[in-house]
């Protein structure tokens, strides 16, 4: 059993790589260059979060350094320590992250391998085959916006949910709640929010 969510979240980033204007094609060896950029751009992510949390923790020591030099001081101390539980809140939130993140790659060289790059092949060329009716069926869900407005991350997103409904027969309830996991990550609280609303309507609107 392959991981879907992986599958999700490669054909994201792998989409971010492709231009999203009309529909066209793409061989498979161009899908699978853009597969192992997105594989790359990943992996790079990884790395990021992991000099984050250093810096992070490194921060968080100086400051506990701090806190006990100046302890006698009651405001010095009180900012210190609030500084410290800051610190420590982002740490807990980017060693999260790396405990899903750092599973990938071994996910990759695991025996889904042919299937995650299957699939991800599958949702990248359901995606730009079927571009303009995507964009268009999602925009009758918009209530007044339209896609194009939102940032290119929030249309994938949106788009990869459509996909998931139309052309993979994902349950609703599924599609959605995957896009919002990878709203979540990928996106700012405005666009979150965005695309939450965009969901639920999804979830009682038919796509033809």
């Amino acid at each position: 059993m392959y991981n879907k969510s992986l599958s999700r979240e490669l054909s994201l980033i792998s989409l971010g790589l492709i231009k999203d204007k009309g529909d066209f094609k793409l061989s498979k060896f161009q899908i699978e260059e853009i597969f192992e950029s997105a594989l790359d751009s990943l992996i790079n992510h990884c790395r990021d979060e992991l000099d984050n949390c250093q810096a992070e923790l490194e921060n968080a020591s100086q400051n506990i350094i701090e806190s006990e030099l100046k302890e006698g001081v009651d405001s010095s101390y009180a900012n210190v320590r609030d500084d410290l539980k800051k610190s420590l809140t982002k740490i807990e939130t980017v060693m999260n992250t790396l405990s899903i993140t750092l599973d990938f790659p071994k996910l990759i060289v695991s025996s889904g391998q042919v299937d995650i790059r299957d699939d991800v092949n599958q949702r990248i060329s359901k995606t730009i085959n079927n571009l303009t009716i995507i964009d268009s069926d999602i925009d009758q869900a918009m209530d007044g916006w339209k896609l194009k407005r939102l940032p290119r991350i929030d249309r994938d997103i949106l788009r990869l949910a459509y996909v998931d409904i139309n052309f993979l027969n994902t349950p609703v309830a599924v599609a959605c709640d995957e896009a919002v996991n990878l709203a979540n990550k990928y996106s700012d609280m405005q666009g979150r929010k965005l695309i939450n609303g965009i969901l639920r309507r999804l979830q009682t609107v038919k796509f033809q």
